[in-house]
Order: structure tokens, then C-alpha cells, then sequence
């Protein structure tokens, strides 16, 4: 166990420098929690079927024990930005991976479908607390192009992650449905380590905007700033997690049946994420002005999928997309971290956070009614590229603005 963390030395800029690497590696591993929630229990799905297959409407509460913490955490992320501008990130994070631990593993004993989905239920707002508290606090312990890399790091654990929980949910499910659960102990782990190594930040008066001091109460959040951007998010998430959903069903549709093929195609457009998210890293400046090419690169790859009639061309498209999703998310993650002071940060990445997982939500209902009126889900597909670019279009005059503050010190934009 580590030695208890000294407060915090200051840099010149106000930050807290975080010394040593273990803060970064705490706040990489909670935000793969949620991921894990989120594939761990998809090989088991079939068994757990099985086993409660006389309970009445077991064909549709079964799915929702995958499904139902993602709702839960789109709902409540912004309730937990609340609490952590409220509460306090450091103490906010302890609680919610020690109560992510104990409702996950609950499973283990139940043996009521309803009592696991209310569990599920509790697990998503455990979630959306620790998704929360992590990348506020990456916002709170790093600046500049340090935090910028340690964003776009945040989604390639994410994307690696899924990949990895669900082969492990697939080696556990051999010995019964039961099995994916205890992976949830971790958290009972990682709390006491994120309780004694994670410094508690503190927010410097020097990098508050003078709107900060300019009178009586407190200051308004900046719901202006946050608004499009989250409702650009939804739509982002859709483009996001397109690919990862509907991968399967698309192979489906080419008579693609092997499951070592299905699972190779998942695990290259994964990589594909992450070499993404690692070009991020290299890139500079205003991530708005790079927003409509990213789109146009994830378009490109929508459209080669939807005209694709054999498996590389797929591939070709699913790996173009899943380069351009990659370079996406942390650019619009960054953007909303750049726009966001201290005092305002767990509200506003709460919403980010809910704006997100309501995309990952709701993107298998829209491609669902695309296919209805298509007629194929390549079609539909093709129609969502087509969507993409026309939002690249109307973001590109909006890129060509004044830049949007890329430093909290920054006040204010009327």
C-alpha cells in the first residue's frame, strides 16, 4: 500500500503537481469500471436466459441487465457532477467504487431477475459517480497538453478495456452466468489505494475568471457554453459506438458466421480506436477547428460500410470510421474541459458524461429504425454517414470563429 499522499505542491500555473504516475494509472482504471459493466456480461446473456426462462417476461428484462446501467449513468451523471462540485471529487470517487463493488457483486447471491436488474439499476449510479469524479479530476490535477494526453489515454483504456473484459467475461461465464460478476470486487481494491494516493485538489483564486468576483452569490454555471456541445456529444456517441454495436450484424449479413472472425474484426476496429486516440496525442490546437474533419473522416468510413458487399471493403470502412472515432471522442471530451473553471467542473463534465452515454444508449434504437425504413442495416448505416457529413457542414463556418478558450483562465465568452 502506498505512503498517504502529501497535499499537493503547487505549479506556477495554480495546478496541483501530481507527482509520480500512480494518480494517472488510479483515474485510467476507474474509468474502465463502466466498461466493464458494459461488455463484461454479453458471453452470459444465453445462460442467463436459460436460467430464468420461466420467469414472465424474461425475453426483454434479460437484455436489460447489460443495457440498464448505461441508461442509469446517462440519467444520473449530471445529478453526480452535482455532488462532486458539492461533495468533494477525492471523497465522491472512494464511496462510489466501494458501492460499485458491493452492488455488482450482489448477482453473485440473488436469485430474483428483478432484485439483479434493481442491482444493475444501483451499479449504473455508482457508475455515473465514478465516471464523473475521474475526469474531473484529471481536469483538476493536470493542464494543458498533459491533460490533453491523459483525456485522449482515458479513451484508449476504454476502448482496450472493452475488448479485454469481454474476452474475461467469456472465460468466466464457462463455469456459469454467475461468474462475470465477482470481477465487480475490484473496486473493493482500488477504493482504499485511491483514498491514500489520490491527492484532494483544491481550486487557486489566480485561475478563476474575473466574472468569479464580479458580485454578490454565486456564480451562474455556463450553460450557454455547455449546450451545444453536449447535444453535439449525443449525436458523436451514435457515431461512436456504431461500429461496436452493429459490427456483428453487419458480418451477419455477409454470411459471416465464425465467431473467431467476428471477434478478430471487433478487436482490429478496437485498435483502430486506439490509434486514434494516439494520433490525438501528437495533434495542437483549438480541438473545435478539427471537429468537421473528424466527422468527414467517420463519414467516409459509414458510407464505405454501407455500400460494402464482401468482408475486407467492411473492414477498410470500420477501421477508417474507428480512426476517425478514436480522434473524436477525446476532442469533443477536451473541448468541454477546456470551456469548464473549477467551481463548474463536476457539473459540466456530469453532463458531458450523461450526454454520452445517452448516444450509447439510444444508438442501437436509431440504426434499428433506420433498417426499418431501409429496409438493411447497411443502408442504414450509409443514411447515418450521410448524417455525419451534413453535421460536418454545419460545423465547419462555426470552426472558422473565434477560437473557444483552451484555458480556464480565460473569462467568460458573452
Amino acid at each position: 500500500m502506498p505512503a498517504p499522499a502529501a497535499p499537493p505542491a503547487r505549479d506556477h500555473a495554480g495546478l496541483p503537481a501530481v507527482r509520480g504516475r500512480l494518480p494517472a494509472v488510479l483515474l485510467m482504471t476507474g474509468s474502465c469500471l463502466p466498461v466493464l459493466g458494459a461488455v463484461l456480461l454479453a458471453p452470459v446473456l444465453p445462460r442467463m436466459q436459460d436460467h430464468f426462462e420461466g420467469v414472465t417476461g424474461s425475453a426483454a428484462l434479460v437484455p436489460l441487465v447489460l443495457t440498464v446501467p448505461a441508461l442509469s449513468l446517462a440519467l444520473l451523471a449530471p445529478f453526480a457532477g452535482v455532488v462532486v462540485d458539492r461533495l468533494g471529487r477525492k471523497r465522491l470517487l472512494v464511496a462510489a467504487t466501494v458501492l460499485y463493488a458491493l452492488f455488482g457483486t450482489v448477482p453473485l447471491w440473488l436469485d430474483s431477475l428483478h432484485g439483479i436488474l434493481l442491482s444493475r439499476v444501483l451499479v449504473g449510479v455508482a457508475e455515473a459517480a465514478i465516471m464523473t469524479a475521474c475526469t474531473t479530476l484529471i481536469g483538476d490535477y493536470y493542464s494543458g497538453r498533459v491533460r490533453d494526453r491523459y483525456l485522449a489515454l482515458q479513451t484508449m483504456c476504454a476502448s482496450a478495456s472493452a475488448t479485454v473484459f469481454f474476452v474475461l467475461g467469456g472465460a468466466l461465464g464457462a463455469a456459469g452466468w454467475r461468474a462475470p460478476f465477482c470481477l465487480y470486487a475490484v473496486g473493493l481494491l482500488l477504493a482504499p489505494v485511491m483514498a491514500r494516493a489520490l491527492p484532494a485538489p483544491t481550486p487557486n483564486p489566480a485561475r478563476l475568471p474575473a466574472s468569479a468576483d464580479s458580485g454578490p452569490g454565486p456564480r451562474p454555471f455556463p450553460v450557454r457554453r455547455m449546450a451545444g456541445l453536449c447535444l453535439l456529444t449525443v449525436f458523436g456517441a451514435v457515431v461512436f459506438y456504431t461500429v461496436p454495436v452493429e459490427m456483428s450484424y453487419l458480418l451477419d449479413d455477409l454470411d459471416v458466421g465464425s465467431t473467431g472472425v467476428i471477434g478478430a474484426v471487433t478487436a482490429l476496429a478496437s485498435a483502430a480506436t486506439v490509434l486514434g486516440s494516439v494520433v490525438f496525442t501528437r495533434l495542437t490546437g483549438d480541438p473545435r477547428r478539427r471537429l468537421p474533419v473528424l466527422l468527414l473522416l467517420c463519414a467516409a468510413g459509414f458510407l464505405v460500410m454501407g455500400v460494402a458487399d464482401d468482408l475486407p471493403l467492411l473492414i477498410a470502412g470500420a477501421v477508417l470510421n474507428c480512426v476517425g472515432t478514436g480522434l473524436l471522442l477525446p476532442s469533443l471530451l477536451t473541448l468541454a474541459m477546456s470551456r469548464l473553471d473549477y467551481a463548474d467542473r463536476g457539473r459540466g463534465i456530469g453532463l458531458w458524461t450523461a450526454a454520452f452515454f445517452l448516444g450509447e444508449f439510444v444508438c442501437p434504437l436509431v440504426l434499428l429504425g433506420g433498417k426499418g425504413v431501409l429496409g438493411s442495416l447497411g443502408s442504414a448505416v450509409g443514411l447515418l454517414g450521410l448524417a455525419t457529413a451534413a453535421v460536418s457542414a454545419v460545423l465547419l463556418p462555426l470552426a472558422r470563429r473565434t477560437p473557444v478558450p483552451l484555458s480556464p483562465r480565460a473569462p467568460e465568452q458573452p
